[in-house]
């Protein structure tokens, strides 16, 4: 199965409809499988005076706070149609997270998504979580800021809301026990991906920490990916080669506009050498099996040896190691046999270089 390749939009279209159909035109021009947006409304996300980040401040991010900057990034229902409509007519996938419970709803039951993508930010969200598990749609999970632990609490809520019928009660007693039942968990295998993260913008290399996507794989036996916030494009194809089934990366039509996401995005031109990259990469992991390749195997005779005279030998002589050595090209015998030959009398007389036999 191939690599699914995100390009995440996010935000980047700066809350221009018109900039949003052409960041999924460039996605789809890059050869990404999908393109996903965020969905919400300011007001459900962030209250008056929660403060930016560091680096959405230091991004040019407009606005005092969250909510102001968050306002101006907000696409409205007719711009996400039109998005959508854009994905299907130039074969790319649509997807978005979801921030809230109406908007939820909306990808949902209006936009008739199939699948949900959560930021890391939703990680410790139950509610939205519980929300989206009972609409039984597939979901990826985004772990950055997490510990194992907080991990498999939301797979364990997760595991209740995809198993439990619509009145049960849910808590952590409820969780514990559908974590528990082997049919939840074979759900969750069923419907759920996680991606490894580091949320920062953007996150230096050396907390990139790829091998964290072996620990979420043992621990939990599930599709695991990595969503990439370091600059350029080598930690995300290093992730194929780890075993990433999913990468996910942001990208922009200009990185110096301002905004929270733009600096840590790639161009369209970076975009599809990533996706180059990843389908290189996914194509040099190869089956596994140690054997020779085709593209080898006319060189075998060219690089190889074979036992040959090192000297004039008559018939009947005993072969001694004085007699004999290895040299190209290796369509005789091979030089492992020497200590099987030695002590042995010589079939015939062999002049210097003649390939024993």
């Amino acid at each position: 199965m191939s690599v699914v390749v995100i390009a995440e939009a996010g935000v980047n279209h700066n809350g221009s409809p018109a900039r949003a159909l052409a960041l999924v035109e460039a996605a789809a021009d890059a050869g990404a499988d999908a393109v996903k947006f965020q969905t919400f409304r300011a007001a459900k996300l962030a209250r008056r005076g929660a403060p930016k980040a560091g680096y959405q401040t230091a991004n040019g991010a407009a606005g005092d706070d969250q909510l102001a900057m968050l306002t101006a990034l907000e696409l409205d229902a007719a711009a996400h149609h039109a998005v959508a409509r854009h994905c299907t007519a130039l074969g790319i996938t649509f997807l978005s997270s979801p921030f809230d419970e109406d908007s939820l709803r909306f990808l949902v039951e209006d936009l008739g998504v199939d699948r949900l993508k959560f930021g890391s930010g939703e990680l410790t969200n139950g509610p939205l979580l519980l929300a989206a598990a009972r609409t039984g749609r597939p979901m990826i999970l985004s772990t950055g800021m997490a510990t194992l632990g907080e991990v498999e609490d939301a797979l364990a809520l997760l595991a209740f809301g995809y198993a439990a019928p619509a009145g049960a009660g849910p808590g952590r007693a409820a969780f514990a026990e559908a974590w528990n039942d082997p049919a939840a968990r074979g759900l969750l295998a069923d419907r759920v991906t996680l991606l490894h993260c580091t949320t920062e913008y953007p996150s230096p290399p050396d907390d990139a920490n790829l091998r964290a996507m072996d620990t979420l794989r043992t621990a939990f036996g599930l599709p695991v990916g990595f969503s990439d916030h370091t600059e350029g494009t080598v930690v995300a194809a290093a992730a194929v080669a780890r075993g990433a089934v999913m990468v996910e990366k942001h990208f922009t039509l200009d990185r110096t506009l301002p905004g929270p996401d733009h600096k840590a995005s790639l161009e369209p031109p970076e975009l599809a050498a990533l996706v180059s990259a990843i389908r290189t990469v996914e194509r040099a992991l190869g089956d596994g099996i140690k054997t020779p390749r085709p593209s080898e195997r006319a060189n075998i005779p060219v690089a190889r040896k074979s036992l040959v005279a090192a000297r004039p030998i008559a018939a009947g002589e005993i072969l001694t190691g004085d007699a004999l050595t290895a040299k190209r090209p290796g369509t005789g015998r091979s030089p492992m046999d020497l200590w099987d030959a030695l002590g042995r009398p010589a079939a015939r007389d062999y002049a210097t270089d003649d390939p024993l036999e």
